[in-house]
């Protein structure tokens, strides 16, 4: 058996930056067994899969170790795939994920998401979270994923996070937050318990980031910036419990994928 695969850098204008995601586009569902085996084959940080047709489309994506409930950044990848290539006469796309139906729409050279606001609640700092990131937040909040809100884009850029400890933090993934020097605000996300040490630049994460920085900066329309190693840029507005997260994609490779035949 023979599917299509494609490589996407998403959240960048540029190739080899941003997060580059896997896509595949499915005629029909494979076996949950066969879907985990090829997100561990492509060892990205997600594979996106989906199945359908003229803009409705079943979505899932998996990590190298585990399906996961909501994905920015595949979601962006599989869009982009859809609206530029296989559908470029549509100017929306609905997904249907565990996450809800998710819109995905044209907005001049980007696309931008519509996701769920998942707005994180207060709590103390655990004794695994300031081990790993090797310092003491200002502020924790708990949604999917910790966040820990530190005081400066420096604190954030300089984390030599240990993954032992935060592998012991009981959430997805862990998201360190600032103020930005030129962004509104910046990030990075650590998913060691989902085998993702650091990912590049996390759309899920923005659905906690956003309403926080929101609130916090008094301003519904956001710039933020990923600042991984790679880096991303996401423009990000708070709508009451949906947030839209809009970026650019670029298609880095085409090809397919050879699977046994059953």
């Amino acid at each position: 058996m023979r599917i299509p695969i494609y490589q996407v850098d998403a959240f960048t204008r540029e190739p080899f930056r941003g997060n580059p995601a896997a896509v595949c586009p499915l005629e029909r569902w494979l076996d949950d067994e066969t879907l985990q085996a090829v997100a561990a084959e492509n060892n990205l940080s997600e594979t996106a899969f989906f199945v359908g047709e003229r803009g409705r489309y079943d979505l899932r994506w998996f990590t190298p170790g585990l399906e996961v409930d909501l994905c920015g950044h595949a979601t962006l990848a599989s869009a982009h795939i859809l609206l530029g290539v296989l559908e470029p006469d549509l100017e929306e796309v609905v997904f249907s994920t565990r996450s809800g139906p998710l819109t995905v729409r044209r907005r001049d050279d980007r696309l931008a998401m519509d996701f769920p606001s998942r707005p994180g609640t207060p709590q103390p700092p655990s004794r695994d979270l300031i081990e790993g990131l090797g310092v003491e937040p200002e502020a924790v909040l708990l949604a999917r994923d910790t966040m820990a809100v530190l005081r400066t884009e420096e604190e954030v850029r300089g984390l030599k996070p240990a993954m032992d400890a935060l592998s012991r933090v009981e959430s997805l993934g862990i998201i360190a937050t600032a103020p930005g020097r030129e962004a509104d605000f910046v990030s990075r996300f650590f998913a060691p318990r989902a085998g993702v040490p650091e990912d590049p630049v996390t759309g899920s994460a923005h659905c906690t980031l956003i309403p926080y920085w929101a609130e916090r900066l008094g301003k519904a329309s956001l710039r933020a910036f990923q600042v991984s190693r790679r880096g991303g840029e996401l423009f990000c507005e708070q709508r009451g419990d949906r947030v839209v997260i809009a970026g650019h994609a670029v298609t880095c490779l085409e090809g397919r994928l050879i699977l046994p035949s059953s």
